[in-house]
């Protein structure tokens, strides 16, 4: 499911933030030890937030009773529209000037455009941020790099909201060399799928999704794959190549629009189900990120429903490792960013970038066969 169903739009003012200057013009501060350490000393730290939609309610609420945090402001592109959490009133407003007064910023806005410039602002300032935006991570880079080789940026929430997987990938499984990845990462592709496996066509499965909340009145970034690839390229650089480019990753990605109820028909008799799935796999001597339907046999790991998301990582020699749940929704994501919240002001970096690509394999693992072309 895509987080910009119930995120902000991507307008905010910036009257007091004039003079800290973009992240993408201004090399990275020398580190980020020193003001995470005053984080971690002073005890209470001065959270400010992007994003007023279902997320960041949910956020808004779990740092309700956690003393360690001293919730300063929401930014909102229109503060005069009502908001259900604690102190809206008091914490609501349009004016950027609130980041200033926060030590992090988590943004859980969305999209590339003035949410992903202000969290760089920030950046630039030697401040560490916390982002659920995996649209901004995965096409604007190169932007964040710099920050997040200083363990500035913190985006666990960006892929499979609370369900571990950036951690994983940047930490413990970096033991293993990697041989492949395959995830099921949008939750609006499975509830529609599931749906036509019922009979349905695509049409009366995505209109009756829509009627239920489940995919938005434009579900474009869900339905053609692009919500799932820009998960797949972040977690693509953090296992198994730095470089792996967002053009690359966005003209292999293939949604489910196109599938008909006799392809799924034909894939239930055969005892197998099709879902969206995103891979990384060794091809011709290289990585490479696709997105595409692809038929699971019946109790493989990857088959999963609703907002489940599910992540199967091969490596040597680890072997598979599999990472099923809660891949969406309000509370989940804020699980994920009060969970890196607590790590940036406890002084924890946030997940350090390849600095080379892994060594290619000359062939994918068996965990590749299962899955298949409907």
């Amino acid at each position: 499911m895509n987080q910009r169903a119930t995120s902000e739009p991507e307008a905010y003012q910036t009257e007091r933030v004039g003079g800290v200057p973009s992240a993408s013009g201004v090399p990275a501060a020398a580190g980020s030890g020193a003001p995470t350490a005053a984080l971690a000393s002073r005890g209470r730290a001065r959270v400010a937030l992007i994003g007023g939609g279902t997320v960041g309610a949910a956020v808004v609420s779990l740092l309700e009773g956690r003393p360690e945090f001293e919730l300063v402001g929401v930014l909102v592109r229109d503060a005069s529209r009502r908001r259900a959490f604690p102190h809206a009133d008091e914490l609501v407003t349009a004016d950027a000037g609130v980041l200033a007064d926060a030590d992090v910023v988590v943004e859980v806005a969305g999209g590339t455009g003035r949410p992903a410039d202000l969290a760089l602002r920030h950046l630039a300032r030697g401040l560490p941020l916390v982002t659920a935006n995996k649209a901004a991570l995965a096409e604007r880079w190169d932007e964040f790099l710099p920050h997040a080789r200083e363990g500035r940026v913190h985006f666990e929430a960006a892929v499979m909201a609370g369900t571990p997987s950036v951690g994983i990938l940047a930490g413990c499984l970096r033991g293993s060399r990697p041989l492949a990845l395959h995830a099921v990462l949008n939750g609006t592709c499975n509830v529609i799928l599931a749906a036509m496996e019922q009979g349905g066509t695509y049409g009366s499965a995505l209109a009756e999704a829509q009627r239920l909340g489940y995919a938005e009145a434009d579900p474009t970034l869900d339905v053609e794959g692009l919500d799932a690839a820009h998960k797949l390229t972040v977690l693509g650089r953090l296992a198994f190549a730095p470089d792996l480019g967002w053009p690359a990753v966005r003209a292999r990605t293939r949604g489910i629009s196109g599938l008909t109820p006799d392809v799924m028909e034909r894939e239930l008799a055969r005892g197998r189900h099709v879902r969206l799935v995103g891979s990384v796999v060794p091809e011709a001597g290289s990585w490479t990120a696709t997105v595409r339907p692809v038929s699971l046999p019946h109790a493989h790991p990857l088959l999963t429903t609703g907002a489940t998301n599910a992540l199967l990582f091969a490596g040597d020699p680890i072997g598979q490792v599999v990472v099923r749940g809660p891949g969406a929704g309000g509370g989940a994501t804020a699980s994920g960013v009060v969970a890196d919240l607590s790590a940036a002001v406890g002084g924890v970096p946030g997940p350090l970038p390849l600095r080379e690509a892994a060594p290619v394999p000359i062939a994918g693992p068996a965990a590749s066969e299962a899955l298949e072309e409907p």
